[in-house]
Protein backbone atom coordinates (compact mmCIF):
# COMPACT_ATOMS: atom_id res chain seq x y z
CA UNK A 1 0.00 0.00 0.00
CA UNK A 2 1.53 3.06 -0.61
CA UNK A 3 1.78 5.85 1.41
CA UNK A 4 0.56 9.39 1.09
CA UNK A 5 3.28 12.10 2.04
CA UNK A 6 1.90 15.58 3.65
CA UNK A 7 1.69 18.05 1.30
CA UNK A 8 5.45 20.04 1.78
CA UNK A 9 7.23 23.41 1.16
CA UNK A 10 10.58 24.33 1.96
CA UNK A 11 10.75 28.04 2.19
CA UNK A 12 14.78 29.10 1.13
CA UNK A 13 16.95 31.39 -0.40
CA UNK A 14 19.52 31.74 -2.98
CA UNK A 15 22.38 34.20 -2.35
CA UNK A 16 25.10 35.34 -4.99
CA UNK A 17 28.94 35.89 -4.17
CA UNK A 18 30.48 37.25 -7.17
CA UNK A 19 33.92 38.51 -7.12
CA UNK A 20 36.11 40.71 -9.10
CA UNK A 21 39.98 41.17 -9.97
CA UNK A 22 40.59 45.62 -10.20
CA UNK A 23 43.70 47.65 -8.45
CA UNK A 24 45.38 44.71 -7.82
CA UNK A 25 42.80 43.27 -5.01
CA UNK A 26 40.06 41.47 -4.78
CA UNK A 27 37.00 42.67 -4.33
CA UNK A 28 33.33 41.32 -3.68
CA UNK A 29 29.80 42.55 -5.02
CA UNK A 30 27.41 43.41 -2.27
CA UNK A 31 24.23 45.67 -2.13
CA UNK A 32 22.71 48.25 0.60
CA UNK A 33 19.31 46.56 1.83
CA UNK A 34 16.32 48.57 1.69
CA UNK A 35 13.75 45.54 3.68
CA UNK A 36 13.74 44.07 7.10
CA UNK A 37 15.04 42.24 7.94
CA UNK A 38 18.66 44.27 8.02
CA UNK A 39 17.15 47.25 6.27
CA UNK A 40 20.04 49.43 5.45
CA UNK A 41 22.62 47.02 6.11
CA UNK A 42 24.42 45.71 3.08
CA UNK A 43 24.76 41.83 2.28
CA UNK A 44 25.04 39.82 -1.17
CA UNK A 45 22.49 40.13 -3.61
CA UNK A 46 20.05 37.08 -2.31
CA UNK A 47 16.00 36.47 -1.83
CA UNK A 48 13.42 33.53 -1.82
CA UNK A 49 13.55 31.29 -4.49
CA UNK A 50 10.01 31.32 -6.08
CA UNK A 51 8.16 27.64 -5.90
CA UNK A 52 7.84 27.58 -9.81
CA UNK A 53 11.42 28.40 -10.51
CA UNK A 54 14.73 25.95 -10.38
CA UNK A 55 17.30 27.09 -7.97
CA UNK A 56 19.77 28.25 -11.28
CA UNK A 57 16.95 30.59 -12.46
CA UNK A 58 16.23 32.13 -9.11
CA UNK A 59 20.08 32.66 -9.03
CA UNK A 60 19.97 34.31 -12.47
CA UNK A 61 16.73 36.11 -11.51
CA UNK A 62 18.00 37.55 -8.06
CA UNK A 63 21.34 38.72 -9.88
CA UNK A 64 19.72 41.01 -12.35
CA UNK A 65 17.59 42.28 -10.10
CA UNK A 66 19.24 43.14 -7.52
CA UNK A 67 22.29 44.65 -9.73
CA UNK A 68 21.63 44.58 -13.41
CA UNK A 69 24.20 41.90 -13.79
CA UNK A 70 22.61 39.41 -16.72
CA UNK A 71 24.12 36.10 -18.34
CA UNK A 72 26.79 35.38 -15.67
CA UNK A 73 27.98 31.93 -15.22
CA UNK A 74 28.02 31.00 -11.49
CA UNK A 75 28.92 27.54 -9.62
CA UNK A 76 26.62 25.79 -6.98
CA UNK A 77 29.07 26.81 -3.57
CA UNK A 78 27.46 25.40 -0.81
CA UNK A 79 24.15 25.05 0.95
CA UNK A 80 24.08 27.07 4.96
CA UNK A 81 21.65 26.06 7.22
CA UNK A 82 22.65 27.04 10.73
CA UNK A 83 19.27 27.55 13.09
CA UNK A 84 20.38 31.31 13.86
CA UNK A 85 21.00 32.53 10.11
CA UNK A 86 18.14 34.07 9.88
CA UNK A 87 15.97 36.03 13.04
CA UNK A 88 12.53 34.86 10.90
CA UNK A 89 13.37 31.01 11.49
CA UNK A 90 15.37 28.24 9.77
CA UNK A 91 15.84 29.46 6.42
CA UNK A 92 18.09 27.62 4.18
CA UNK A 93 20.27 29.46 1.63
CA UNK A 94 22.29 28.08 -1.39
CA UNK A 95 25.20 30.02 -1.91
CA UNK A 96 26.95 30.68 -5.90
CA UNK A 97 29.72 31.86 -6.74
CA UNK A 98 31.06 33.70 -9.78
CA UNK A 99 34.47 35.67 -10.67
CA UNK A 100 34.57 38.60 -13.37
CA UNK A 101 36.94 40.74 -14.93
CA UNK A 102 35.36 44.02 -13.56
CA UNK A 103 36.39 46.32 -16.36
CA UNK A 104 34.08 44.09 -18.73
CA UNK A 105 31.24 44.31 -16.71
CA UNK A 106 27.62 46.16 -17.63
CA UNK A 107 27.34 49.22 -14.73
CA UNK A 108 25.24 48.24 -11.64
CA UNK A 109 21.50 48.61 -11.38
CA UNK A 110 19.64 47.15 -9.19
CA UNK A 111 15.83 46.77 -10.76
CA UNK A 112 14.01 46.20 -7.45
CA UNK A 113 12.64 48.25 -4.75
CA UNK A 114 14.60 45.92 -2.42
CA UNK A 115 18.16 47.26 -3.02
CA UNK A 116 18.83 50.79 -2.87
CA UNK A 117 22.35 50.54 -4.45
CA UNK A 118 25.04 48.06 -5.29
CA UNK A 119 29.20 48.27 -4.98
CA UNK A 120 32.01 46.15 -5.51
CA UNK A 121 33.96 46.06 -2.44
CA UNK A 122 37.56 45.30 -1.93
CA UNK A 123 37.52 41.78 0.22
CA UNK A 124 39.70 42.88 3.08
CA UNK A 125 37.46 46.17 4.36
CA UNK A 126 34.07 44.19 4.40
CA UNK A 127 31.67 45.75 7.00
CA UNK A 128 29.57 43.47 9.29
CA UNK A 129 27.14 42.36 6.59
CA UNK A 130 23.53 40.95 6.62
CA UNK A 131 22.65 36.97 8.32
CA UNK A 132 25.53 35.38 8.01
CA UNK A 133 27.00 36.70 4.56
CA UNK A 134 30.13 37.16 5.93
CA UNK A 135 30.28 33.48 6.75
CA UNK A 136 29.54 32.96 3.29
CA UNK A 137 32.01 34.91 1.49
CA UNK A 138 34.82 33.38 3.70
CA UNK A 139 33.43 30.11 2.76
CA UNK A 140 33.48 31.23 -1.06
CA UNK A 141 37.16 32.63 -0.78
CA UNK A 142 38.03 29.12 0.55
CA UNK A 143 37.31 27.73 -2.44
CA UNK A 144 38.57 29.66 -5.08
CA UNK A 145 41.74 29.48 -3.27
CA UNK A 146 41.38 25.57 -3.63
CA UNK A 147 40.76 25.60 -7.16
CA UNK A 148 44.08 27.99 -8.12
CA UNK A 149 45.87 25.03 -7.46
CA UNK A 150 44.43 23.17 -9.96
CA UNK A 151 42.35 25.39 -12.43
CA UNK A 152 42.76 27.98 -14.83
CA UNK A 153 40.59 30.00 -12.44
CA UNK A 154 43.26 33.00 -12.31
CA UNK A 155 42.44 33.55 -15.76
CA UNK A 156 39.41 34.82 -15.18
CA UNK A 157 39.86 37.55 -13.63
CA UNK A 158 42.08 39.01 -16.38
CA UNK A 159 41.83 40.83 -19.68
CA UNK A 160 42.33 39.00 -22.80
CA UNK A 161 45.92 40.15 -23.41
CA UNK A 162 47.96 40.45 -19.90
CA UNK A 163 51.20 41.05 -17.92
CA UNK A 164 53.14 38.49 -16.41
CA UNK A 165 52.95 40.83 -13.16
CA UNK A 166 49.50 41.48 -13.74
CA UNK A 167 49.35 37.65 -13.89
CA UNK A 168 50.87 37.13 -10.11
CA UNK A 169 48.97 40.42 -8.53
CA UNK A 170 45.45 37.44 -9.30
CA UNK A 171 47.78 34.57 -8.11
CA UNK A 172 48.73 36.83 -4.45
CA UNK A 173 44.90 38.55 -4.37
CA UNK A 174 43.52 35.08 -4.56
CA UNK A 175 45.96 33.14 -2.31
CA UNK A 176 46.38 36.08 -0.10
CA UNK A 177 50.59 35.40 0.12
CA UNK A 178 52.99 37.26 -1.53
CA UNK A 179 55.04 35.06 -4.33
CA UNK A 180 58.66 35.58 -5.59
CA UNK A 181 58.64 36.91 -8.56
CA UNK A 182 61.29 35.15 -10.52
CA UNK A 183 60.27 32.41 -9.54
CA UNK A 184 56.75 32.79 -10.16
CA UNK A 185 57.55 34.04 -13.36
CA UNK A 186 60.02 31.00 -13.95
CA UNK A 187 57.52 28.21 -13.05
CA UNK A 188 54.64 29.97 -15.11
CA UNK A 189 56.48 30.16 -18.03
CA UNK A 190 57.89 26.17 -17.91
CA UNK A 191 54.15 25.60 -17.86
CA UNK A 192 53.66 26.50 -21.72
CA UNK A 193 50.38 27.80 -20.86
CA UNK A 194 51.16 31.68 -22.20
CA UNK A 195 51.08 32.74 -25.41
CA UNK A 196 54.19 35.92 -25.79
CA UNK A 197 52.55 38.28 -28.09
CA UNK A 198 54.43 40.52 -30.19
CA UNK A 199 53.23 43.37 -28.24
CA UNK A 200 53.48 45.62 -25.20
CA UNK A 201 51.47 47.80 -22.51
CA UNK A 202 49.98 50.96 -23.92
CA UNK A 203 49.66 54.53 -22.20
CA UNK A 204 51.96 53.63 -18.75
CA UNK A 205 54.08 56.09 -17.74
CA UNK A 206 56.70 53.41 -16.77
CA UNK A 207 58.88 50.51 -18.63
CA UNK A 208 56.11 49.23 -20.75
CA UNK A 209 56.10 45.18 -20.08
CA UNK A 210 55.52 41.84 -22.36
CA UNK A 211 51.80 40.82 -23.06
CA UNK A 212 50.74 37.17 -22.94
CA UNK A 213 47.65 34.98 -23.99
CA UNK A 214 46.00 32.03 -21.77
CA UNK A 215 46.03 29.63 -24.18
CA UNK A 216 43.43 27.16 -23.05
CA UNK A 217 44.26 24.15 -25.90
CA UNK A 218 47.47 24.00 -24.16
CA UNK A 219 46.37 24.22 -20.94
CA UNK A 220 43.33 21.53 -21.74
CA UNK A 221 46.52 19.27 -23.37
CA UNK A 222 48.92 19.61 -20.89
CA UNK A 223 48.07 19.74 -17.43
CA UNK A 224 46.50 17.13 -15.44
CA UNK A 225 48.26 17.57 -12.19
CA UNK A 226 47.87 20.45 -9.85
CA UNK A 227 49.86 24.00 -10.80
CA UNK A 228 51.55 24.71 -7.23
CA UNK A 229 52.07 28.21 -6.65
CA UNK A 230 53.47 28.47 -3.12
CA UNK A 231 54.67 30.53 -1.14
Amino acid sequence: MQAHLPHLQSIFTADCVIFGFDEGEIKVLLVERNEYPYKDWWGLPGFFVEKDETIDDAVERILYEHTGLRNIFMEQLYTFGDLKRHPQGRVITVAYYALLRLKNTLALKPHSDYVKRAEWRPINELPELAFDHNNIITKSLEKIRSKLKNSSIAFELLPEKFTLTQLQKVYEAISGHTLDKRNFRKKMLNYNILKELDEKQRGVSYRAARLYKFDKRQYAKVFRNELSFGK
